[in-house]
């Protein structure tokens, strides 16, 4: 079954609705704006115009913590939203992460050295793209192992297993493909929060992901491993009216090197290397 944006889009809602309505010992739910002009698509341009509203969840609980992020993305006619049309595509994207307290659920304290706490954590991806070229619909199931560093803010780092398809279709060529799985593969990610001084109210901020080649791509092609680090300084305006926490503006930077598998040495070309300065501003309720 296909979806479009804007059923994603409701699905997402519903989704934050849902993880939201669970009880939380802390939760932290927030809306956010960004703009970049060097975002770049495998075989098309790097110099693509784009703003992307998001809904971002995290809350913890007795035994873990939810994580929870929707992004709505919408392009200029440089990423056209079929062939030559003058209107941007538009894509949805949606991740959800539980990570498992391992401490917790066991009553015993696993913590050395740097390593505050361990997790297990499962989650999926999930887009719908409409687009001239690809159409992206994928579907992406991930687990493993989290530990988590004892610093202030904080700092997870994970070995996932990925297993990922997708069933693209091309407008150019009115063909499309019935949904593919490619192998599964490990990433490791990182996520962070860290603040820059103490009574500065400056945050460094992202994630990063090293994502192994996942064997043939629907075509046929070798897929190459991928590096993307999001990474962002923001800055609590809300302590400027007094409301620490509630207002965030910063600058962000987006380094994507052979995006979703696709080496930028080859056919999809400078399009698969994403070299991306952003300004963001977040509202948090």
């Amino acid at each position: 079954m296909q979806f479009s944006t804007s059923r994603l889009a409701l699905a997402a809602l519903l989704a934050l609705a849902t993880v939201g309505a669970r009880a939380a010992d802390w939760s932290d739910t927030s809306i956010g704006y960004r703009y970049g002009s060097k975002f770049a698509e495998p075989f098309g341009e790097n110099t693509i115009h784009k703003s992307i509203i998001d809904l971002n969840h995290a809350s913890g609980y007795s035994y873990g913590t939810n994580f929870f992020n929707a992004d709505f993305l919408v392009s200029d006619k440089s990423d056209p939203s079929s062939p030559g049309s003058s209107n941007g595509a538009t894509e949805a994207y949606i991740v959800y992460r539980h990570t498992l307290d391992l401490s917790k659920l066991s009553g015993s304290k696993l913590s050395w050295g740097v390593i505050r706490n361990l997790g297990l954590t499962a989650g999926f991806d999930v887009n719908v793209k409409d687009d001239a070229g690809y159409n992206s619909r994928k579907r992406m199931l991930v687990a493993g192992p989290t530990m988590m560093f004892d610093v202030p803010g904080f700092l997870n780092v994970s070995l996932l297993e990925l297993w990922e398809s997708n069933a693209p279709y091309n407008e150019f060529t009115r063909s499309g493909v019935s949904r593919y799985s490619y192998d599964a593969h490990p990433m490791l990610t990182a996520a962070w929060s860290i603040p820059l001084a103490k009574g500065v109210p400056l945050t460094f901020e992202g994630f990063a992901n090293f994502i192994a080649g996942k064997g043939k791509n629907e075509f046929g092609g070798e897929t190459a491993p991928e590096t993307n680090i999001d990474a962002q300084i923001m800055y609590d305006a809300g302590t400027l009216m007094g409301a620490p926490g509630k207002f965030k503006v910063g600058v962000e930077y987006q380094y994507w090197k052979n995006k979703f598998g696709n080496s930028y040495k080859g056919a999809a070309g400078d399009g698969a290397f994403a070299k991306t300065p952003m300004i963001r501003a977040e509202y948090h309720f």
